[in-house]
This record gives C-alpha cells, structure tokens and sequence, in this order.
C-alpha cells in the first residue's frame, strides 16, 4: 500500500480496512489527476519488463499501479494485507487480466508462480528483516526477471522510512544490476512539490 508520509509501520489490516474509503483522495493513491496519472503511467512503463508478462504487486491497496501494469499488457497479481483494499482494487480492474489476494507482501500467498517483475511500493520499510524479505521477492522471479522497489524517506522531525543508500546495500547480495531513479524532483508524480527523500531501485538478479 502507497503511503505519503506518516505511520505506515502497523501490520493490521483492520487499521487499513478503515483507510479504504479515502485511501484514493491522495494524489499519487487515487492517480484521479491526468497529469499525476501519466507520470505514474510513464515511469512504469520503464521500470517494467518491455514485453508484457506476469507482474506481483505487493502491498498492492486499491490497484491504482496494478492497473496502470494492466493497461500495459501486463497480467498482475496483486496481494494486500486489508481486505477492504483487495475489495476496491477487484472493482477499479473488474474485467482485466488481473487477481487479487489477501495476503502478506513479505510472504504472498501465491505458490509455486513466478514473475517477470515483483512490483512494491512504500512498503518495505515497514518490514522487519528487509534483507530476508528481499531474499524471498527474489525467489519469485523467473530467469531476466526484476524487482522494481519505489520507497523513500519521509518527515524531518522523526524521519520515517529507507533511504536509497541503505536498500542498494541489502540489494547487493541478491542483484547483480541496481538502478536509482531519483523521484522528489518530478512534481507530477506527487501532485505538488516535495523535498524529502523518494526513489524508485530496478534491481535485476545475476
């Protein structure tokens, strides 16, 4: 699930649950604004595989990346700890190649399947052990597949978060290619201007 900003360290899905109805009214949750929309749209385009695939996005809340995947060509999975946020994103991609599960995104309910791409956005951080974690999202990849990791550092007074310097560390034991995109400049992707710390790694394994 995206955040922007404040606490996202609970695991309770009852607590997101509650979040739903409005989880969509923030600019970059929603993606309401064309313009906001088509950043999102754009950058995906070059984080995910050019050929259309299997794509898991993990902590996946209303689907709003999960469809922009979707209208790529793209068949997505995507898992969310709240049920309510599984609910709205089976609604906002009714009809499109995609399922969606109730799950943990450290450790999806997903089997036995691998993916071209394991998409997680403002999620990690909130893991504990991110390192294992990583360690599992690996293993879900096919051969050439990628992970595509949009995290960041958030608020000045208690600063919450992962920093691109510490997630590019737990990266070098299970990708052999590591690409930083520095995202705070682009003010489409926020809907307005920002200036704490956001990013998106493309790791491809070896």
């Amino acid at each position: 699930m995206s955040i922007d900003g404040g606490d996202r360290t609970s695991t309770d899905g009852a607590d997101w649950d509650a979040r739903a109805a409005s989880f969509d009214e923030e600019p970059d949750h929603g993606l309401r604004d064309p313009q906001v929309r088509a950043a999102w749209a754009g950058r995906l385009r070059t984080w995910l595989p050019e050929r259309a695939g299997d794509v898991l996005d993990l902590g996946c809340g209303t689907g709003s990346l999960s469809l922009l995947a979707a209208e790529q060509g793209h068949r997505v999975t995507g898992v969310d700890r709240s049920p309510a946020m599984v609910t709205l994103a089976r609604e906002k991609l009714a009809g499109r190649d995609a399922v969606f599960l109730v799950g943990d995104a450290a450790a999806p309910p997903v089997g036995e399947q691998l993916y071209g791409a394991v998409l997680v956005r403002h999620v990690l951080w909130t893991l504990p052990e991110p390192g294992r974690v990583l360690r599992h999202w690996r293993g879900l990849l096919r051969p050439g597949g990628r992970l595509v990791l949009v995290e960041g550092v958030w608020g000045t007074v208690s600063p919450v978060g992962i920093s691109a310097g510490l997630l590019t560390a737990l990266l070098a034991p299970v990708a052999g290619q590591v690409r930083v995109e520095r995202l705070s400049p682009d003010r489409a992707l926020w809907g307005r201007d920002v200036d704490d710390e956001r990013y998106a790694v493309v790791a491809v394994p070896d």
